[in-house]
């Protein structure tokens, strides 16, 4: 009787600890559900928050981001985007300091004399895009006697101001062994500066992309090209608070993601493309497919992560416009540069 009475307690004992653990695995179970949950909720959240983003975005010279993004099928975002068009990069930077823009697609050179400005132009660089060069050009009136760069010494040269233009044209004239008071320089914009120079204000004309196709369908001759002197580096600059803000960033590494697509789809699509870039440049299909050929096989649009040669390239022509008192003091930019997006960066287009 003793033997089956204490039988009798160690079943009961294992029922005890059996109903314990099966217990124990139950509160187990209901807390790794309510965590999956609450991290499911909590992000879906944040997902959707995008919808309340906007993202307003600079262009130069043309809708030239927006018609890539439809042209490629990419252009429905989960957020919105407000889109503008500037003649040139140093105005969107300007804008930018003014706190109207949150994305900018420049060349090296407005970064650095917008840098100069009231709160160091409230912008930094987070990527680059790798592009072409051609259409950077100088060009006179088709009648015109100037043949080379040495022939404009004492002639009046409209530029556009902390641009391509202004830095090319400053290279080509130390290359001619002219210095920049050789010539009489005339800032005006890209518009205006093509206006001077088919009105014979002005002897030449240092400009870049629609007012150089423009001057050309007007019989402007080049005398003179950058597309040997600039890098092709055009950088991405949005404002420091936009990366603080954890779903702007999540949206504007969505639009980086979306225009590297597109750009490969420019690639693989070029006349589809080139249709869609003479209707809105005014230029014929066939002009805007061989610069597209040509362009591409110089150097195709990539955008990619921050090194530290593009940093390198930047400090060499910031250097240079200082060298020549035209910047009125030296300049480290690799202090309006972040890396902070990198490893986004090296992710985009690959799904």
């Amino acid at each position: 009787m003793k033997v089956k009475g204490a039988a009798s307690v160690q079943m009961k004992k294992r029922a005890f600890h059996l109903q314990f653990l099966l217990l124990l695995l139950t509160i187990v179970i209901g807390c790794l559900m309510t965590a999956c949950d609450q991290k499911s909720s909590a992000s879906e959240p944040e997902k959707n928050k995008l919808s309340d983003v906007t993202l307003r975005v600079a262009q130069t010279g043309w809708s030239s981001i927006e018609e890539e993004l439809k042209a490629a099928g990419l252009e429905n975002t989960p957020y919105k985007i407000d889109y503008s068009v500037f003649q040139g990069g140093n105005l969107q930077l300007e804008a930018m300091a003014g706190g109207h823009i949150d994305f900018s697609l420049s060349s090296e050179i407005p970064p650095i004399f917008a840098n100069l400005s009231e709160g160091n132009g409230n912008f930094k660089v987070v990527a680059v895009q790798e592009g072409n060069t051609l259409n950077q050009e100088v060009v006179v009136p088709k009648n015109s006697l100037i043949k080379t760069v040495a022939d404009l010494k004492g002639k009046k040269v409209a530029y556009v101001k902390n641009t391509t233009a202004h830095y090319f044209l400053l290279k080509l004239l130390k290359e001619a062994g002219l210095e920049w008071k050789d010539i009489k320089p005339v800032e005006l914009s890209t518009s205006d500066g093509l206006t001077a120079l088919l009105g014979g204000n002005v002897d030449a004309f240092a400009s870049y992309g629609v007012s150089i196709i423009s001057a050309h369908e007007k019989g402007a001759k080049t005398i003179a090209s950058g597309k040997d002197i600039l890098s092709g580096n055009f950088l991405i600059t949005v404002p420091p608070k936009l990366l603080e803000d954890k779903n702007k960033k999540a949206a504007l590494v969505d639009l980086l993601d979306r225009l590297q697509k597109a750009h490969k789809w420019t690639r693989e699509n070029q006349e589809q493309w080139a249709k869609v870039v003479a209707t809105n440049t005014h230029q014929p299909v066939s002009q805007a497919l061989t610069t597209l050929k040509e362009g591409e096989e110089q150097r195709p649009s990539i955008i990619t992560p921050i090194t530290t040669q593009q940093i390198k390239s930047e400090q060499d022509v910031a250097d240079t416009f200082y060298s020549e008192s035209l910047l009125k003091e030296k300049i480290d930019v690799k202090k309006f540069w972040t890396k902070v997006l990198n490893s986004d960066v090296e992710k985009i287009g690959l799904n």
